[in-house]
């Protein structure tokens, strides 16, 4: 079994930013030289997280309007009072919609549906420099 490992790193604007990874995520894949197997992508960092969405823009508005309704920046959360730093509501959306994400690879390529991009969801309520870390593994 073989193992590609890469990363890459970008700056975000601050608070719901979705960035559309996937075009960076499948030319790794395409460096690995794995034909089946698969890919995970993961960032490192507890206010950022990795998902699937078609990323057009209706979702790129609906997302963030899903998330206010789920966990609304306004409330008081115990992380807020202990931190001072305004972003107790990013750490547990965070936490929702999770650091990773792992696809297939099928004939060297990702496996995706056609309307399916791998973003990263920037929750912090400030600019970040993010990095993340893809792993395919196959044969």
């Amino acid at each position: 079994m073989a193992v590609h490992a890469e990363e890459f790193s970008f700056s975000t604007r601050g608070e719901v930013e979705i960035v559309d990874i996937t075009g960076e995520v499948e030319k790794i894949v395409g460096r690995a030289g794995i034909g089946t197997g698969v890919a995970n992508c993961s960032v490192a960092g507890a206010t950022g997280a990795i998902t699937v969405i078609e990323y057009e823009p209706g979702l790129l508005e609906d997302f963030p309007a899903m998330l206010e309704r789920v966990i609304p920046k306004g409330l008081d959360y115990a992380h807020h009072r202990m931190w001072h730093d305004g972003n107790g509501h990013s750490h547990v959306r965070a936490s929702l919609i999770g650091p990773e994400v792992t696809l297939p690879v099928r004939g060297g390529r990702l496996v995706r549906g056609r309307w399916q991009q791998l973003v990263f969801v920037e929750l912090d309520v400030k600019e970040r420099s993010r990095t993340l870390y893809v792993t395919v593994t196959g044969e």
